[in-house]
């Protein structure tokens, strides 16, 4: 069946320019299988998206970070009656916070980096943890995605321009212990975890925002080249996370394994659509092409 479907791509955040490549990449697909397809990049378009909300059978959510992933678009296309693929309003106000995804994941069981989430009023508090913690430590905005502003801090003189770089994007920062290990990833579609990817970038300390995005910065292994009671426990745990959450639909969780211990570090809830990005990958793996896969999401957007 063919519908009509409003895509959603771009957004104000600072990972605008991803959001708008992984929005050709499932333009292109939704139109290869022959659907209908017109854009709209919030928030400058919504108006126009409200006029003519009638006029589509759904919305297709290409938006990352705030204003996109933190349940304001999704709590907008409530009111408008449009289908969407993904969490709703409070799945994604849950998971978008690293400090609430924590503590959600512990209520789970899920063991989680020691750490703790600071406001910008509390930031004389921090030095002080960080000592307790042990450096190095990791300094990262409570609320932004792709590793922007997250900061290693090795020693106390680099701290404060961490914070510094951190509280410029968000009025709270998560600080947790630098745990040194394989990071790994899991995707979740429908109820059923896909197979497990590990990530090794080349020449970078971590996973950052320029390994994450340029093609030939990281090898990713799908997968994973781990024992299958490792890879069986990484999925268990991303599929609890994902349901710890609230989620619906789909999402991805990022995990660290450490010593044959599993640690979640957090929930995307719109995974990035690009052609270097990680749910295509492991979808391809599990027998999806990428058009498979957006066709999928489409359909569980119009069952609700």
């Amino acid at each position: 069946m063919l519908y009509r479907v409003a895509l959603l791509a771009g957004g104000d955040s600072p990972e605008r320019e991803v959001a708008l490549r992984g929005g050709a990449a499932v333009e292109r697909a939704l139109k290869a299988r022959g659907h209908e397809v017109v854009r709209f990049d919030p928030p400058r378009d919504l108006p126009r998206l409200a006029e003519r909300a009638a006029e589509f059978d759904a919305a297709f959510l290409v938006l990352h970070g705030p204003g996109g992933e933190d349940g304001t678009i999704q709590g907008f296309l409530d009111s408008l009656g449009l289908p969407y693929q993904g969490a709703g309003v409070l799945g994604s106000a849950l998971a978008i916070h690293k400090g609430l995804s924590r503590l959600l994941y512990r209520e789970a069981g899920l063991s989680v980096p020691p750490g703790g989430l600071f406001s910008r009023k509390e930031r004389e508090r921090i030095p002080s943890f960080c000592e307790e913690l042990g450096y190095p430590v990791v300094v990262k905005p409570a609320t932004q995605g792709s590793s922007l502003g997250l900061s290693v801090v090795k020693s106390p003189e680099d701290l404060s321009s961490a914070l510094e770089r951190a509280l410029a994007l968000d009025r709270e920062v998560v600080v947790e212990k630098f745990l040194r290990g394989r990071e790994l990833t899991v995707a979740v579609l429908g109820e059923e975890a896909l197979p497990v990817v590990e990530i090794i970038p080349q020449g970078a300390e971590y996973f950052d925002y320029h390994t994450k995005y340029t093609p030939g910065a990281a090898r990713e292994i799908c997968p994973a080249e781990i024992p299958e009671e490792v890879a069986r426990r990484a999925q268990e745990a991303a599929l609890r996370a994902h349901q710890a959450l609230r989620l619906r639909h789909y999402s991805r969780t990022d995990l660290l394994l450490v010593e044959g211990e599993i640690y979640l570090l957090e929930t995307n809830t719109i995974p990035g659509m690009t052609e270097t990005s990680l749910l295509p990958l492991a979808a391809r793996a599990a027998g999806l092409s990428f058009e498979d896969l957006v066709e999928r999401l489409l359909e569980m957007a119009l069952e609700g």
